[in-house]
């Protein structure tokens, strides 16, 4: 019993500790965005879409929730916006050439068809970033018309 209570002060101790240790927040400023909307010209319903299920993790804009404000949660959630925006970041489209442009474009159509993003981790407290197959075709039909004019060497604006 007294090793357990030892084990319990010494966690305790541990979790109290790592509320003040913080990772960096992922916040830009307004219109970080622009570039990629403004190339890509996404239809309104795939804006929407993109908003709501994929700025928070592919972007350098994340809208926190509450509870990112508790350690060990904090830096779960800091390791899944760093990875999302490692594989596809909309705030560096402009830093990006026509060839990995046409490269990221085609990991989002591979994702759609594959049903593996949003995260399920994600969904579980961002219902409105569940994707309904008719979410999915729309974000496949502008992910492969927009390839496409990567592909043919032409700006899709």
């Amino acid at each position: 019993m007294k090793l357990a209570k030892k084990i319990a002060w010494a966690l305790l101790i541990i979790f109290v500790g790592m509320q003040f240790i913080r990772p960096d927040k992922n916040l830009a400023e307004d219109g970080h965005e622009q570039a990629f909307l403004t190339e890509t010209n996404p239809p309104a319903e795939v804006r929407t879409i993109l908003k709501e299920s994929c700025y928070d993790c592919h972007s350098n804009n994340t809208v926190y929730p509450w509870y990112n404000n508790i350690a060990p949660v904090s830096f779960w959630i800091a390791g899944h916006v760093d990875e999302g925006k490692e594989h596809f970041n909309i705030s560096a489209w402009d830093s990006y050439d026509a060839k990995k442009k046409d490269h990221k474009l085609e990991e989002v159509v591979e994702v759609m068809e594959e049903h593996s993003m949003p995260l399920n981790e994600y969904t579980w407290t961002h219902e409105e970033a569940r994707l309904s197959q008719g979410q999915i075709d729309a974000i496949l039909e502008w992910a492969k018309k927009t390839r496409s004019l990567y592909q043919l060497g032409a700006r899709p604006e």
